[in-house]
């Protein structure tokens, strides 16, 4: 990806609008759709009531749904159309409007301005203005119908992340392109599940953990994921299903590269693949009695994000969750005292503290060291004011306007991730160029006295912050 490239999906996405969109009234005909999409040579047209969006339909709309369902042209429009579709803001950018597409599996996406639709933006309006880039793969992504295809689509991601590397992306970019590839992949394996099971036999949500909830991909990862099922669920009628869904969806992604959690933290683990209300037991559990096993779990499940299936499964947990955390002073303390645990590259006298094993000698490890006691402070304060992002950039975004840390702290914190979280990029992209497989250990020595000095600063700010943290909560006490 070059540099104008990236300069592209950073603009307006409205720059990108070029005709004004066809509207047509939802009560109108299927017949009379079809007749206007003719006429202006569109590809879908707008469902509007008095100005404001309430649907759209596009020509595979009347292909799957009216002329395949032998639905009558004489039905109205809004029958086969897809109501309160996933729209962007005009002021929005061109990556904004990419993550989703790809995150919704939609071609076609609606442009408001102050709540008007002023044009639909396609996937291949944005493939023309570029020649190589993430909606190129994801567009690949979106056309495989088998694991073979889909695995030959996916062999460029740390191809993709060095060439963002190159163009100088920040890391929060990165981590929300590599993760659009993540979700497109995984959308795609659960199109193919339901294609060789048959359809759900009750509602699901299959949910993102980790990294991947928290949109902070990188070229080198593993799967973290779960499922939720509806309350509706019978082990002995509906569960050989669902045990074959997440069994084909875990093993694609371990084939994509995406390896199988080292935890076992899959929905093919039958712990993690159950109702609703027993995840709200999990939780509540959790929460309640803050042993280490269950602070470990919440680490991972409180930056869950929803991927596919039945969105209002996801949002009735966290419905449940983030209040009951967030009134639990005690769990907060413990949680506090469990993030202390993940410390900053210092040692006793405050220098920068290296790896002492031999397979990676004098060497920091920029994921346990330097990235995760930032994702540990960002979740305590976004638990602590019921923040429900997902993402640590934007978790420290939304501290700003709390009492869980200073606006000062929290901008402090902003970029000293954002510096550590380029640098993992770049090094990892470093050693994808030289033909290696990417890690997080990074060689001092690779690094120039400026950089160390740099670095050495950003750990003593996250070690600063951790101290306050520890007075806060009273931390100390409990461990």
């Amino acid at each position: 990806m070059s540099q104008s490239e990236l300069n592209h999906l950073t603009q307006p996405i409205a720059d990108l609008v070029t005709r004004a969109p066809v509207e047509i009234s939802p009560d109108a005909s299927i017949e009379a759709a079809a007749l206007q999409m003719q006429a202006h040579d569109v590809s879908c047209l707008l469902l509007t009531t008095d100005g404001e969006l309430t649907g759209i339909v596009t020509d595979r709309d009347l292909r799957n749904r009216a002329v395949a369902k032998g639905q009558s042209t004489d039905a109205p429009i809004k029958t086969i159309a897809t109501l309160t579709p996933q729209s962007i803001e005009a002021t929005a950018t061109v990556f904004e409007g990419l993550v989703t597409m790809t995150r919704n599996h939609i071609h076609h996406l609606p442009i408001l301005r102050h709540g008007k639709p002023i044009g639909v933006i396609t996937a291949t309006s944005i493939m023309q203005t570029q020649n190589t880039s993430p909606v190129a793969l994801a567009s690949s992504i979106r056309r495989q119908h088998d694991l073979e295809g889909l695995v030959a689509a996916t062999a460029n991601t740390a191809t993709l992340q060095q060439s963002l590397a190159n163009a100088d992306a920040s890391a929060y970019s990165v981590g929300h392109i590599m993760t659009a590839i993540t979700d497109a992949t995984t959308n795609q394996l659960l199109a193919m599940a339901h294609r060789r099971l048959g359809p759900p036999p009750v509602p699901y949500a299959w949910v993102a953990a980790g990294s991947q909830g928290r949109l902070e991909q990188t070229a080198k990862t593993d799967q973290d994921n779960c499922l939720i099922l509806d309350d509706s669920f019978e082990e002995a009628t509906h569960g050989a299903y669902f045990k074959a869904l997440s069994t084909f969806v875990c093993d694609g992604l371990n084939a994509c590269g995406y390896v199988y959690c080292p935890g076992n933290m899959m929905a093919v683990n039958p712990q993690w693949r159950v109702t609703l209300s027993q995840w709200q037991n999990y939780f509540e559990r959790w929460i309640t009695q803050p042993d280490p096993n269950a602070l470990m779990l919440t680490c991972v499940f409180f930056d869950l994000r929803f991927i596919g299936g039945t969105a209002s499964l996801f949002q009735s947990l966290q419905e449940e969750v983030f209040p009951l955390a967030q009134k639990n002073g005690i769990f907060l303390s413990h949680m506090v005292a469990n993030a202390l645990t993940h410390r900053p590259a210092l040692n006793w006298w405050g220098g920068l503290s290296w790896n002492q094993a031999k397979r990676h000698p004098k060497s920091i490890n920029l994921k346990h060291n330097a990235i995760v006691p930032i994702v540990d402070l960002a979740r305590v304060y976004a638990l602590a004011e019921g923040i429900p992002s997902s993402n640590t950039y934007d978790r420290l975004l939304a501290a700003d306007h709390n009492v869980a840390v200073s606006r000062a702290s929290a901008h402090d914190l902003r970029d000293t991730l954002a510096y550590l979280g380029k640098l993992r990029i770049k090094h990892q992209a470093a050693q994808t160029k030289r033909g290696e497989t990417a890690d997080n250990y990074l060689r001092l020595n690779s690094l120039s006295n400026f950089e160390n000095i740099r670095i050495h600063h950003a750990f003593k700010t996250i070690k600063q912050l951790q101290e306050a943290l520890a007075h806060r909560y009273q931390a100390s006490r409990l461990t």
